[in-house]
């Protein structure tokens, strides 16, 4: 699975992250749903059963329910107790086991079937029932196309939501086969893990029939339907297809989508060497997805409002879908092929795809420069995550299906990425890919664990990885890194590396990195020397390095081998203050760049001198990725600004200067598609002046024309969104008008933003109430829609108009609630506003408010961290404080 890219304002500040007692290695104890399934209990029934296939048969027909009948056949070891099927919200209407009808024993959540029905050996029990589509992405979605009135369905199961489809045994380490037949309306086509064997043609109807699948996991099984477009190509050794909603089929690029699958698979059967299982590739683009991709086996599915393009795609979003469907692909072998037992094993699942995804996307695709990428994104979300008093270790207990996905987040897919990548370094590139070949080997279509991952990698080493496994997996936070040297003589006389950790988090760890020095020469800084070090401990000293000429600027994770937070000593951060446009190599500068933003999160470098730092040297970033890093850079310094109560005189001129750049950017950039949308992004972002709000009415009416980036449908909704937001007063008329030019579902879901945005008190209460009302009609993709943007930076005293209520219904919330509603929620409507008082309430909430689930929790914990290190940076400020 792939969660999107956290590109937003608030993406470096609000992932969420575990509490205290998680970070040093222990489990938070968090209530139970009454309708999860707890470890406990899925380890006890798969102690029983074994052996098991289903044949599901399933009846669509485009209304809101759909019917279905599930034969769920195993091998029963122990006849003493009964047994539970899950099955989510259904009305049964038949139900028989060993071919008996009996009378169901059902509580809405899993049917029990009484010991006395049941004989050791085979058993077959068959559930017929009906259930309502679900709107919410998980289990069997349904969504009707507001453009031509389609229907479309698709399933999504992870992490433990098959049951809201079909009755089943729901848990990871009972592998099935599947065997399918679906009816559904003529002019649909049906999807899944397998080709269909037959179609036959029943007038309004068709039934499709589709084989036995291979052992897979339940989350690992699939099937969408719809009339969807379809595109083939049967160029490879395997048959590829891609799928999207007809009314948006001019927006996909085929050809785009099958070049990477083709290079996707070419490079992962080679680098495995194990040949795809699954016989065919089939992508689908479906609306309302609730996270970014799904590995569904030979059937993945993708959200969809991440890759349709109006206009021709930049550079970075074909990097962008070639690094997902990757991802997606790797996990058919990580993930489909070998599966975790349990979700505590879900971590290395993310982990390992997200790893491996970047390498295939730098080693097979156009994109080398992907690493760069995972450094600037995904990797700093994890640093930021992990210097959280609210971190938590990458390997955790789940306790229930309900907290499959408290762990899902930075930690889980970047620094897992990351840990996997160093320890690549540390033992050798063959040696670890000859371990992941052996893994795959012995445990495909089985369960396994990470004891078994950690082991065959082990053995190809020759090495005992359990301490390694202790200090990285088992430990939480990042260590800190810096150089420590001595010149005599225009010579490095002594050279030593100083590992680092925190009092409350003092694990320091082995891991190998690269020492790279850098020398000023004639305004520009040359290479010097380039040392391989494999480091541990407190201390360890480089005697390579002794005799290099005395540097100006050293580099202790030279390339990115490492996880780990350097801190540059005062030369060298002189250096890179002065000299930032001197450093050649585009990952080096981005490090560069990043240390200067961690001396502001740090409070050590006032955010003014970032600011005026980013407005002397982004203008004149020649690297398109790298540009795209500083203006999120920029747009979070714009964050710290719109919270932190800044003097209004400072604010006003700060915020014209980054307009102004922006706007340069955007003229400079002519010609040049990548950098203008980078530049025009960042406009948007900073465009709050009048000046500014006139200059994007004439953009909108067409008076003034933008090289590069065509006035497409996209670009008009943005721009009526940063309107909105920047309360211009005519922007509820320019909504109107583009809702009655654009009836596309994006059309709808951009009104949407735009009218939650408005800085208008009423909006903000209506939205609200409409927000909490857990029976509201919206499909959740519009309540998360109307979350996201009800309360944006630059109107926290709106905000905390309703701050102190949205506390006091937290808990009340949170227990009627699901996990996909909470944990939108508290990503975006626990309340900040950078002030003592905000830190104090934070703080009082996560002591006061009891029950709450564990990953809510996490997230209160961790927003308050948030505004403890907003004042350090408010406190850095030089303007004077209020």
């Amino acid at each position: 699975m792939s969660i999107p890219r956290l590109r937003a304002l608030g993406a470096l500040l609000l992932a969420s992250a575990a509490c205290a007692a998680c970070a040093a290695g222990a489990a938070a104890p968090a209530p139970v749903r009454a309708d999860a399934l707890t470890q406990a209990e899925a380890a006890a029934r798969s102690k029983r059963i074994a052996n098991v296939a289903y044949v599901l048969d399933f009846t669509l027909s485009g209304a809101d329910t759909f019917s279905g009948t599930s034969t769920l056949q195993f091998d029963l070891s122990d006849t003493g107790s009964p047994v539970t099927v899950d099955l989510d919200k259904a009305a049964i209407t038949a139900l028989s086991v060993n071919g008996v009808a009996v009378a169901p024993q059902y509580n809405k959540a899993y049917i029990t079937i009484a010991a006395r029905h049941l004989k050791a050996g085979r058993n077959s029990v068959t559930v017929s029932y009906q259930r309502a589509h679900s709107t919410n992405g998980e289990g069997l979605h349904r969504m009707v196309d507001p453009v031509d009135g389609k229907v479309y369905t698709y399933s999504h199961f992870e992490p433990a939501a098959a049951h809201q489809m079909f009755a089943l045994f729901d848990q990871p380490d009972l592998k099935a086969t599947y065997q399918l037949t679906v009816t559904a309306p003529a002019d649909w086509q049906v999807v899944s893990t397998k080709r269909e064997s037959a179609i036959e043609e029943r007038g309004a109807t068709r039934r499709w029939t589709f084989p036995a699948t291979r052992q897979l996991s339940a989350y690992n099984f699939s099937m969408h339907a719809g009339p969807y477009k379809v595109w083939e190509d049967n160029s490879g050794p395997y048959p590829m297809r891609l799928f999207a909603r007809q009314s948006v089929a001019a927006q996909v690029s085929p050809g785009d989508w099958f070049k990477y699958t083709k290079q996707g698979l070419a490079y992962f059967d080679n680098y495995f060497g194990i040949p795809y299982q699954f016989e065919k590739y089939d992508q689908l683009m479906v609306p309302d997805f609730l996270y970014g991709a799904m590995e569904n086996a030979a059937a993945v599915t993708f959200a969809e409002d991440g890759f349709l393009y109006k206009a021709a795609m930049t550079d970075a979003q074909r990097e962008s879908l070639a690094e997902v469907i990757l991802h997606e692909m790797a996990h058919q072998w990580f993930g489909d092929l070998v599966t975790m037992k349990w979700w505590n094993g879900l971590w290395l699942n993310e982990s390992f795809a997200s790893f491996m995804a970047t390498m295939a996307t730098a080693e097979s695709t156009e994109f080398t420069g992907a690493w760069q990428t995972f450094y600037s994104e995904g990797k700093q979300e994890a640093y930021v995550q992990d210097q959280s008093p609210a971190t938590h270790p990458i390997e955790v207990p789940v306790a229930s299906t309900a907290n499959a996905f408290d762990n899902i987040d930075a930690i889980t897919y970047s620094k897992g990425a990351s840990t996997l990548k160093q320890l690549r370094h540390l033992l050798g590139e063959e040696v670890f890919r000859k371990g992941v070949h052996n893994y795959l080997v012995k445990y495909q279509y089985k369960n396994a664990q990470l004891d078994d991952f950690i082991g065959s990698l082990g053995d190809a080493a020759g090495r005992d990885l359990k301490p390694w496994t202790k200090q990285w997996l088992y430990k939480a936070g990042v260590n800190t890194l810096a150089a420590e040297y001595r010149c005599s003589a225009g010579k490095v006389a002594s050279f030593t590396l100083r590992q680092g950790a925190t009092p409350a988090l003092p694990t320091l760890r082995e891991q190998r990195v690269q020492v790279a020095t850098f020398v000023l020469t004639d305004g520009k800084l040359t290479p010097g020397t380039t040392v391989a070090v494999t480091y541990s401990g407190a201390a360890t000293t480089v005697p390579a390095l002794v005799g290099s000429a005395c540097p100006d600027l050293v580099y202790p994770n030279y390339q990115d081998w490492g996880y780990v937070k350097v801190k540059l000593d005062k030369r060298s951060f002189a250096t890179v203050s002065s000299h930032l446009g001197a450093i050649d190599e585009p990952l080096l500068r981005a490090m560069m760049w990043q240390s200067l933003w961690d001396g502001v999160r740090d409070g050590e470098l006032p955010l003014e001198s970032f600011i005026q730092t980013a407005l002397t040297y982004a203008p004149l970033e020649k690297n398109y990725n790298l540009l795209g890093d500083v203006l999120t850079k920029v747009a979070s310094a714009k964050y710290y600004i719109d919270v932190m109560h800044a003097p209004p005189r400072y604010a006003q001129k700060t915020i014209a200067a980054l307009e102004h750049m922006a706007w340069n950017g955007v003229l400079a950039s002519k010609g040049n598609a990548n950098f203008t949308h980078r530049w025009i992004d960042a406009y948007l972002n900073a465009a709050t002046t009048p000046q500014a709000q006139e200059r994007l009415v004439s953009v909108l009416n067409g008076d003034t024309v933008l090289e590069s980036v065509p006035l497409d449908q996209d670009l008009r909704w943005k721009i009526v969104e940063a309107l909105s937001r920047a309360g211009y007063a005519g922007s509820v008329a320019l909504s109107e008008a583009e809702q009655a030019r654009d009836k596309s579902d994006a059309g709808q879901a951009a009104a949407l933003r735009a009218a939650v945005i408005r800085p208008d008190p009423a909006v903000k209460q209506q939205w609200l109430a409409t927000i909490m009302d857990l029976k509201t009609a919206l499909p959740f993709s519009r309540v998360r829609t109307a979350m996201e943007n009800l309360y944006p930076p630059s109107q926290r005293g709106l905000s905390e108009m309703s701050a102190a209520q949205r506390l006091r219904q937290l808990p009340a919330l949170d227990k009627a609630a699901g996990p996909v509603y909470m944990r939108a929620w508290a990503a975006t409507l626990i309340p900040q506003d950078c002030t003592p008082a905000s830190v104090q309430r934070l703080a009082k909430a996560g002591k006061q408010l009891k029950g709450l689930s564990e990953g809510t929790m996490r997230a209160l914990r961790d927003q308050h961290e948030n505004e403890r290190r907003c004042l350090a940076v408010r406190k850095a400020m030089k303007f004077p404080q209020q």
